[in-house]
């Protein structure tokens, strides 16, 4: 009798050991954080690094079109503009830092992105597209604007769900774990461990932003641009471009972007919107459309003459998975690189 007793103590303290580890598993995460995107950010740049494109006179050229956004920005939230999402507990002190980095990688597909706290990311195939530096900068700020409305982190706690199953993966390798020997300590290990390498790689791979995600980065991207100077009138143009090669045919019900002829009509209201002085706001371009394309033919040659090994090719598989920011559908390059 007391040997069933002590046996169903210890099934009990087992299971009671398996509900304490679930209950770890799947709320340790809890709500995404600027601590935490940043973290996977930081993850995500390193394994990112060798599709790079490191080149001093187009790093310098990204970046300084990049700070003009950012130094805009800072006036903009200094007068409190911004979504209920920019306005943090966590300080908005670091989005405006010398960290802040906008790179130039070597992608074929059409598409930039960002993964959060300090990194943006402009795809070489999106900059050789662009027919102006006005359509470039349009871009960069509409990317800069998901940081700034903290749109990863909405993606992250979005993906709540997915985080649950991943920790329903750790749970199992921890039961498996007490079921053959192993004490709560060890199995919370090997847990946790099995959880990290569910997710780590492909964190940002379904990650896209939503329909309302995309219109507010364009809305808050575009109060950017033309506050740094840019043409309010060539916000779009990048947009127009695109519709005009036949990117737009995907139905708007059917996509979590809006489509590109809806993001055009919108930003005509907002130039409607602009005050009458709006016009002093206006800047020489930091490349005329001479420089520009010099510019662009740097990049094409450099992109031809990097190195094509497996951790190229690993970034470039990445990049290339990511959701597309720019149209309302992913590329078929896309979702079979996603697949892979």
């Amino acid at each position: 009798m007391a040997r069933h007793v002590i046996t169903g103590w210890a099934v009990l303290a087992r299971r009671s050991a398996l509900f304490i580890l679930a209950l770890v598993l799947l709320g340790a995460g809890g709500c995404a954080n600027d601590k935490k995107v940043m973290a996977a950010a930081d993850s995500a740049q390193r394994e990112l690094k060798p599709a790079v494109m490191e080149d001093e006179v187009l790093q310098a050229y990204f970046q300084k079109v990049g700070d003009q956004i950012i130094q805009a920005a800072v006036e903009l939230d200094k007068a409190g503009f911004g979504p209920e999402s920019h306005k943090s507990a966590d300080g908005n002190a670091w989005m405006f830092s010398d960290r802040m980095k906008f790179y130039l990688v070597n992608s074929k597909t059409l598409n930039a992105f960002t993964t959060g706290g300090e990194y943006m990311y402009i795809y070489n195939e999106l900059f050789l597209n662009c027919q102006s530096e006005d359509e470039l900068a349009a871009v960069m700020a509409h990317e800069y604007a998901h940081v700034y409305a903290r749109h990863v982190k909405s993606g992250m706690d979005r993906h709540l769900g997915q985080n649950v199953g991943t920790g329903v993966v750790a749970v199992g390798t921890g039961v498996a774990s007490l079921l053959f020997g192993g004490g709560l300590s060890s199995s919370l290990s090997n847990a946790q461990t099995a959880g990290s390498a569910a997710s780590s790689a492909g964190q940002f791979v379904g990650m896209g932003f939503t329909r309302a995600d995309e219109d507010e980065a364009d809305k808050i991207g575009f109060a950017f641009y033309t506050r740094a100077g840019w043409d309010p009138n060539h916000f779009a143009d990048f947009f127009k471009h695109m519709i005009e090669a036949g990117y737009d045919k995907t139905p708007e019900m059917m996509s979590d972007h809006p489509k590109l002829s809806t993001r055009v009509a919108n930003t005509d209201k907002r130039v409607a919107k602009l005050p009458a002085d709006a016009g002093k706001w206006r800047k020489p371009p930091t490349a005329d459309a001479r420089q520009f394309a010099a510019l662009q033919e740097r990049s094409a040659q450099l992109a031809g003459s990097m190195p094509n090994d497996k951790t190229t090719q690993k970034a470039q598989a990445m990049l290339a998975s990511f959701p597309s920011c720019v149209s309302p559908a992913d590329h078929p390059g896309q979702k079979a690189s996603r697949k892979k």
